[in-house]
């Protein structure tokens, strides 16, 4: 049947501006890290996207390497962008980022100019776009000149091929040297998107600072650490999760210790009549520098269970307190390699 928009899609969903620029983020987007890949069934993907539409979702954040296999994401959603969501491009964001892994050989990863832009154009085709709305650069390059990667982002906006860029992970000195580096060029940094959560906390040692005196937005991934800061691990490492399979959290990471808070954390949500994840959701958007928080889902019960954190986005001094004593490091930010270079 042909896809028809519910009419009311952007009534309940919070929109928020992203730094100083123009642009405005839904407070929930929806990531294509997991679960559209190849391996999952089309149908699926579709009633997700579609579920996240209607209820005012407007950004879909992709990478060059979403999948598996790497570049399935973007071609799924790109067979969705001709069919469900053709004749509403103008109302959506759609990102993508370059900076891992994508194809053998020298040029293949990493920050140079001949990969950004190698990876756009194919990230483009795989979409079925001619322009992204924001590109990233992914990760850090400590052996590329940050002037070579911010460059080619520059190139991308000139070129017609994307209207924002970004970074991820960077740290807050090179966040700065970003920003300065890409206003020479004339091109305003519009973004950074770092991994933030209850137990991931590092980007309020002076990251969230930069992004806020610079005017740069911030837009979270991770904040429900990977399905551990769901009900999903609260008695153990259940067969079928994320943490049970060979990926990017490992089974080692969760402590008693870790699990331990992620009970008491629990407790607190059902006192302020959510669930975890809701209250991990609308704790990552407490501070206003924070522009958007990005979830995955697998199902459309699971995204219908984490657009309901913006239900209950306010935390009394006590309560914050409470969760401080509780939401603490954890030693789960797998991308810090490429923040503390």
């Amino acid at each position: 049947m042909t896809y028809v928009p519910d009419p009311g899609r952007y009534d309940a969903m919070r929109y928020r501006r992203v730094g100083r620029g123009g642009l405005l983020l839904p407070a929930i987007s929806l990531g294509l890290w997991q679960n559209f890949g190849h391996d999952r069934p089309l149908d699926t993907q579709r009633a997700i996207v579609r579920r996240a539409f209607d209820r005012g979702v407007t950004h879909f954040d992709l990478a060059n390497n979403y999948g598996p296999p790497y570049g399935s994401a973007e071609e799924n959603f790109g067979r969705l962008l001709a069919t469900d969501l053709r004749g509403h491009r103008d109302e959506l964001i759609v990102s993508t980022k370059a900076g891992y892994d994508m194809w053998p050989g020298p040029y293949g990863e990493w920050g140079s100019r001949k990969y950004l832009l190698a990876s756009l154009d194919q990230s483009l085709a795989r979409l079925g776009l001619d322009y992204v709305d924001v590109f990233y650069s992914h990760r850090f390059d400590p052996d590329t000149p940050m002037e070579e990667t911010l460059g080619a982002l520059d190139s991308a906006v000139r070129q017609g091929k994307a209207l924002y860029v970004g970074i991820s992970s960077y740290s807050a000195d090179r966040t700065r040297d970003a920003v300065r580096i890409l206003r020479e060029l004339g091109t305003p940094l519009l973004i950074h998107q770092p991994s933030y959560s209850l137990l991931n906390r590092w980007i309020e040692d002076g990251l969230l600072d930069a992004l806020g005196e610079e005017g740069v937005g911030c837009i979270v991934f991770s904040p429900l650490a990977q399905g551990l800061l769901t009900d999903r691990y609260l008695d153990g490492v259940p067969e079928g999760s994320r943490a049970s399979r060979e990926g990017s959290l490992s089974s080692d990471q969760l402590t008693e210790a870790t699990l331990a808070k992620v009970r008491a954390l629990h407790e607190m949500a059902a006192g302020r009549g959510q669930t975890l994840a809701q209250m991990a959701l609308a704790w990552t958007l407490r501070d206003p520098r924070v522009t958007s928080t990005l979830v995955g889902a697998s199902s459309v019960a699971q995204l219908e269970d984490n657009l309901g954190a913006l239900d209950n986005q306010s935390f009394s001094d006590d309560e914050l307190a409470r969760i401080d004593r509780y939401a603490t490091e954890s030693d789960i930010n797998i991308w810090a390699s490429s923040s503390e270079v």
